[in-house]
């Protein structure tokens, strides 16, 4: 986890804008920004070093690769232990079916963001890749009929 950064409007409207289209230019962001393109660079390479940006990823249309219906897998395991937690995890991120994992507080203990072809491949998920293990003591299918982005992710109070 990265130790919280200073950061300053300049900052902000530089994750601001990246955060809305990645695949601006340096020119575009230092544009947005009103910086000059060599202090867009620095500042791009310092957010990434300081652990505030991390990564860089292409959002997938599920249905424009065959896997149209999603669904949220609530899932409580028992016993709730590190031999059994760890080996779950790394089970249900090897599915191909898997976008999303967490673990929660509450009655439930893991939430599965899933993509699949159809119903009874997710149901065959459901059967054959989680209910049969012995940690599994229940899951609850949510079927996803929408979904909304958030906007980007800044500090608590930022402006940028």
């Amino acid at each position: 986890m990265a130790a919280q950064v200073e950061l300053d409007v300049v900052d902000m409207r530089l994750l601001r804008a990246l955060q809305e289209d990645a695949r601006l230019t340096n020119r575009e962001l230092a544009g947005r920004a009103g910086i000059a393109t060599s202090t867009c660079s620095d500042r791009l390479a310092r957010l990434r070093d300081a652990g505030v940006m991390c990564g860089s990823a292409v959002r997938i249309e599920p249905s424009a690769v065959g896997r149209p219906l999603e669904a949220m897998l609530a899932v409580r395991v028992h016993p709730h232990r590190r031999p059994l937690v760890d080996p779950f995890v790394q089970h249900v991120l090897a599915q191909p079916e898997t976008r999303h994992l967490y673990h929660l507080t509450g009655p439930d203990d893991f939430l599965i963001h899933v993509t699949v072809v159809d119903a009874a491949d997710l149901q065959r998920l459901v059967l054959d890749e989680l209910t049969a293990r012995d940690e599994v003591v229940m899951v609850h299918t949510h079927l996803i009929f929408h979904q909304w982005r958030g906007g980007p992710l800044l500090p608590p109070g930022a402006e940028g």
